[in-house]
């Protein structure tokens, strides 16, 4: 298992933490995970595991209290988390977004005022683009902002809050008409507001209510919710950077390395798949020997090891683009799709591979099949992704005539 999904040219700080993380896993996640996601319990001992480790404070800069580690450190910590159980994985995911807007996009204000918290783990970040009818087409929210004098008054409806009832700061996208006359481009008319409420459900400030958990086939354990906004007034300070209209590219600029997690996540799930199937294939045996001496079972073994391999290449590629300073839309959309795909299909062959036993509850890879489809939709389905890969193939390529 340790040759497959190497990563070379790591430092000894990154080795270190990776090992850390590794430990944590094997120790504190996987033993407890199957029996957390029946129960689709929070894990809040892991998490506090996760805030002593100073996880969630990763990539925040050292000046605010963070580790101050690349986006490559953080992927490779994602991909072991994620090995153990991916709604862990998912529970990081958001608040690393908003981290990352605010360090990339905020005022310096709400940098020395949420930066520090959030690297502690006291503030918790979530991040809510999606509505009920939406999808993928962003420019469709119908979510909007109107200013107060000093305020803004929000309504209307979002939908698909990973960690809505837990988090206490959640960057909501709605569209901002102020400033920008009608015929504006959508993207040039939305706004990020940064957000603050108690964790929990129901009313949690006024105008502001986040309703129970959806109920969801995988991906468990994590808060899935909607969050309805009806009067919610935010001072002008909370806009994100300090100016309207700017809040498309912030967002898009988070999902961009949120789909290096996603990757990442793909990357961790089919790794376990695989360790799964090739320990089983290794127990079971049919025909007075071991499956795993069936070549049929050896030829499904070395495509899932393979797929495995292909797709942490492609993810520390996109991770490393990003950490270079240069644009990596490409990259990531070509390792959040390849990933999800193949994760999807090694998680099935291992399941193909524990036969009957799959579809029992007793046995880990049940969980991990129902995880794993989640990942073929988070952070844009594979279709977006083809859709930005064509787009910039073809501004890389475009026909000289």
């Amino acid at each position: 298992m340790a040759r497959l999904a190497q990563t070379a040219g790591l430092t000894d700080v990154q080795q270190e933490i990776l090992k850390t993380v590794r430990e944590f896993v094997d120790k504190e996640i996987i033993p407890v995970a199957t029996e957390l996601e029946h129960r689709d319990e929070y894990p809040q001992q892991i998490v506090d595991g996760l805030k002593e480790l100073s996880l969630f404070g990763l990539m925040i800069p050292e000046e605010y209290g963070g580790l101050g580690e690349s986006l490559l450190t953080y992927a490779l910590c994602v991909e072991e988390i994620a090995r153990g159980w991916m709604s862990v994985s998912g529970i990081i995911n958001t608040h690393f977004i908003v981290a990352y807007m605010l360090k990339q996009h905020g005022t310096q204000e709400q940098k020395d005022y949420f930066l520090p918290r959030m690297a502690a783990g006291e503030t918790r970040g979530a991040f809510s683009m999606s509505e009920p009818g939406l999808g993928s087409d962003v420019s469709a929210i119908t979510s909007k902002a109107v200013k107060d004098g000093d305020e803004y008054v929000l309504n209307g409806q979002k939908m698909w809050l990973t960690n809505g009832g837990t988090s206490t700061l959640v960057a909501v996208l709605v569209r901002s008409d102020e400033g920008h006359p009608e015929g504006t481009a959508p993207h040039k008319s939305m706004t990020t507001f940064l957000v603050e409420k108690e964790p929990g459900f129901g009313e949690v400030r006024p105008g502001l209510t986040i309703p129970g958990k959806i109920d969801k086939m995988g991906y468990k354990g994590v808060d899935t919710t909607e969050l309805i906004m009806d009067g919610l007034r935010i001072p002008a300070n909370r806009v994100l950077g300090g100016v309207t209209g700017r809040g498309f590219y912030q967002m898009m600029d988070g999902v961009e390395v949120g789909r290096v997690n996603v990757a990442a996540r793909g990357c961790g799930v089919a790794q376990r798949a695989f360790e799964l199937g090739v320990s089983y294939a290794q127990q079971r045996h049919t025909f007075g020997k071991a499956i795993a001496q069936h070549q049929a079972i050896q030829f499904k073994l070395a495509e899932m090891a393979t797929k495995v391999e292909a797709a942490h290449a492609m993810m520390v590629n996109a991770a490393r683009k990003k950490d270079s300073g240069e644009r990596n839309d490409l990259e990531a959309g070509m390792a959040k799709y390849l990933a999800s795909e193949y994760c999807k299909e090694v998680v099935e062959d291992a399941f193909r591979i524990h036969g009957g036993y799959g579809f029992s509850k007793e046995y880990e890879i049940e969980r991990l099949y129902r995880e794993a489809p989640m990942l073929l939709i988070g952070e844009g389905t594979a279709e977006i992704q083809k859709m930005i890969i064509g787009r910039r193939l073809l501004e890389e390529y475009r026909f000289q005539g």
